[in-house]
């Protein structure tokens, strides 16, 4: 049987940036990390491996240091597509469905997950890393996950197996009201957050008329309620996470525990939003939980690979 890697390389690799993480594989500690713009958008095809080996050669010991790929670097448009597996997956599963990366020995790229149902098709990749990281960080097997972002995913998990998720587009939508719509003209020249107009968004988001009318409030509360132009964007910005966080409390009313996996400028304002609607929250450094699910993922593969 050979013997485990002492390190190895964990590589988060999205459609717009590029994160590479070396890393203890017995403790999960980062010992050096390296970060770009290269995300998909920036490269084509056949750049990935070129790219990859650059950023990471003097980290590889000749090879023997395994890599292991998360993100849209496995979609069609990336280096190589992995296959999106279907619910209920747990971290073993995702481990036995591993993709080699061509071009580049003893690296390893992580499948996606998808939901196809009559009432929902959904599809996910990088996030189930982070999700499964989290979970082992939580010391729990069962978990109610929210992952803020461009495309919000909140997603359930029992017995160790992730059993539904969900995206929601809060913030891409939130950068197209802001700047690419009336209400959010006035906003467009501040981008500091003002706690009173984030305050302000997330009691419109409970408007009977729903978000679509609390975003145009954006103007209307502007022109006659006293809304300050810098107040604009963190008013829209309270309107959709207070939205998402009230949409999600209806839909999990049994939970009260919810795991919150991000960055820390968005997990603040995600957190101000879960607890006004009475979640008690854990958070969880995304980068840590991406850590700490590749290293879960990879003895999961080193121990499938040793088997005879």
């Amino acid at each position: 049987m050979s013997r485990a890697p002492e390190r190895l390389i964990a590589i988060d690799w999205g459609t717009s940036n590029f994160r590479a993480f070396l890393v203890d594989a017995e403790s999960g500690e980062c010992l050096e990390s390296r970060r770009s713009e290269a995300g998909l958008r920036a490269l084509s095809s056949a750049e990935f491996p070129h790219y990859c080996a650059a950023q990471i050669d003097d980290w590889r010991d000749e090879g023997r240091v395994p890599v292991y790929l998360a993100g849209m670097v496995g979609s069609a448009r990336g280096w190589r597509e992995a296959p999106q597996l279907d619910l209920p997956v747990s971290a073993s599963d995702l481990a036995d469905h591993v993709v080699a990366a061509p071009g580049l020995d003893n690296a390893w790229i992580v499948p996606g997950v998808k939901v196809v149902t009559s009432e929902q098709v959904d599809v996910m990749r990088g996030e189930e890393i982070q999700v499964f990281g989290a979970l082992a960080m939580s010391g729990d097997d069962t978990a109610l996950c929210c992952l803020p972002g461009t495309h919000s995913k909140w997603v359930r998990l029992e017995a160790g197996r992730m059993v539904d998720f969900t995206t929601l587009m809060t913030g891409e939508l939130y950068h197209a009201v802001r700047f690419h719509t009336l209400p959010g003209e006035p906003g467009r020249g501040s981008e500091t957050f003002d706690e009173e107009g984030f305050e302000q968004g997330m009691q419109a988001a409970r408007h009977s008329s729903g978000p679509l009318h609390a975003l145009f409030e954006a103007r209307s509360r502007h022109l006659y309620s006293g809304l300050a132009a810098a107040q604009v964007g963190s008013f829209i910005s309270g309107v959709l996470i207070g939205h998402e966080a009230h949409i999600q409390r209806v839909l999990f009313s049994g939970s009260q525990r919810v795991l919150l996996v991000g960055s820390s400028t968005l997990n603040t304002l995600y957190r101000r939003a879960l607890e006004k609607e009475g979640f008690t929250v854990q958070e969880i450094d995304s980068d840590n939980a991406i850590l700490a699910g590749i290293c879960a993922l990879a003895r999961r593969h080193e121990a499938r690979s040793a088997t005879p």
